[in-house]
């Protein structure tokens, strides 16, 4: 079964949490408590965590600084963000570690749920691909100096694809912690904010196409959920993907 860790200061958000959803149809052991940033990267460590709820606004370590190591150290847990805060600022940190969706309190039900089925698809679909041979598409035997490039053009051949830290390692037989060094060196970002670039460049192009639904956009960028798409998207230019499209119309008829 997955373990799953909620993360929060207040109590009464630990059993909100646990009571909304019934655990075992999801195959997820009852979730553990921590209650700050530093006591759950502390449980991460000595146990493995596949799903993570976590609030912004904590004691010790608040959320935004836990969602930068604990991402980097786990890139393969899924984290779904849990706050009394709609702030750009903690959104931001929330899409660059690759959260899975930034949910507000009081929580609904049905948001919840829906998140945590998406977590366990994805889960699921790494443990079958764990299952099959990795492809060898680099040559390990170049030096370090090619990697950042390869790298970059593998990204912008797959943004639409599940790309994660451990994906990358398995890619081109390096450490993940490796990998990010050397990209991060080579072009002053990390690979995950890399990634949303592209991707958001790409949807911008594509909302330029009257006939494509949102829902397909956000397929053909990388998400499986129109909603969280749209909440990348308005996060990333501060303007959501039916206004910035209604926004290139008005200007074309001009």
């Amino acid at each position: 079964m997955y373990k799953a860790l909620i993360v929060d200061d207040e109590k009464a958000i630990h059993i909100a949490v646990k009571k909304q959803v019934n655990w075992k149809e999801f195959n997820i052991e009852e979730p553990d408590s921590a209650w700050n940033g530093k006591e759950a990267l502390q449980k991460m460590q000595e146990n493995k965590i596949d799903i993570v709820f976590i609030d912004m606004n904590m004691p010790v370590m608040n959320g935004s600084n836990f969602l930068k190591e604990a991402s980097e150290e786990f890139p393969e847990t899924k984290f779904i963000v849990i706050s009394g805060y709609d702030d750009f600022r903690y959104a931001k940190t929330a899409l660059q570690a690759n959260a899975l969706d930034y949910l507000l309190k009081p929580i609904a039900k049905n948001e919840l749920n829906t998140v945590i089925n998406r977590a366990i698809k994805l889960l699921d679909e790494k443990q079958t691909i764990k299952t099959g041979k990795t492809e060898k598409i680099f040559d390990s035997s170049l030096t370090p100096q090619t990697l950042p490039p390869a790298i970059k053009t593998y990204i912008d051949s797959h943004f639409s694809e599940d790309i994660t830290l451990e994906l990358l390692g398995n890619t081109f037989f390096f450490t993940k912690e490796y990998l990010s060094r050397l990209f991060k060196k080579r072009y002053s970002c990390g690979i995950y904010d890399y990634v949303l670039k592209v991707r958001m460049e790409n949807a911008k192009q594509l909302l330029l196409q009257p006939n494509l639904q949102i829902q397909q956009i956000a397929y053909q960028t990388g998400y499986k959920d129109g909603n969280y798409f749209s909440k990348a998207f308005k996060t990333f230019y501060g303007i959501s993907p039916t206004e910035f499209r209604a926004q290139q119309i008005k200007e074309q008829k001009t």
